[in-house]
């Protein structure tokens, strides 16, 4: 099911936001080697979203490596009037995330990296609840497992071979 959700990146105006960086050390007898890793997501505030991982020995370079990442793992995901169709629960390793519909007006309730997530996708108005690990890696993975379960009615209706009336009334 993931695979039909798969965007490709050409013609597409994609917004790129920095998640976090890390300076990670590797230390040899030559002395300590500094470099960098990225995590950056990408989308297009209507419903596509991305997310990417960089590393290099400079911050910039690492940043543009995550942003060609990001491109490459375009998912689509339904936004109805701002907010999601319902709610969903989504797990990578030890970070689990459980996000919700709310009411117009309400915002983007939601911490760090889930936050950069939902924003890009164009999400106006969430409630999100991270638990467990608070790793970024962890929590944008699966925060994007999360909208990738996410299903609109016509969708399931296409699915279950009725009609959209059936959907909602039975």
């Amino acid at each position: 099911m993931a695979n039909s959700k798969q965007v490709r990146s050409t013609d597409i105006e994609l917004k790129d936001k920095l998640v976090t960086i890390n300076r990670v050390t590797k230390v040899t007898k030559g002395g300590r080697t500094f470099s960098f890793s990225a995590i950056v997501v990408v989308g297009n505030e209507d419903g596509v979203v991305g997310h990417g991982l960089g590393k290099a020995k400079e911050v910039t370079e690492a940043i543009a490596k995550a942003i060609d990442d990001a491109k490459k793992n375009l998912i689509k995901v339904p936004v109805l009037k701002g907010t999601i169709p319902h709610s969903q629960y989504g797990k990578f390793s030890g970070a689990k995330v459980l996000i919700k519909p709310a009411s117009g007006g309400t915002g983007v309730i939601a911490g760090g990296a889930m936050r950069a997530v939902l924003e890009s996708v164009g999400v106006k108005d969430v409630l999100a609840k991270s638990q467990g690990s608070s790793n970024p890696h962890n929590v944008v993975k699966a925060t994007i497992d999360a909208l990738s379960q996410l299903r609109d009615a016509m969708t399931v209706a296409r699915q279950r071979g009725v009609s959209m009336d059936k959907v909602f009334n039975g």
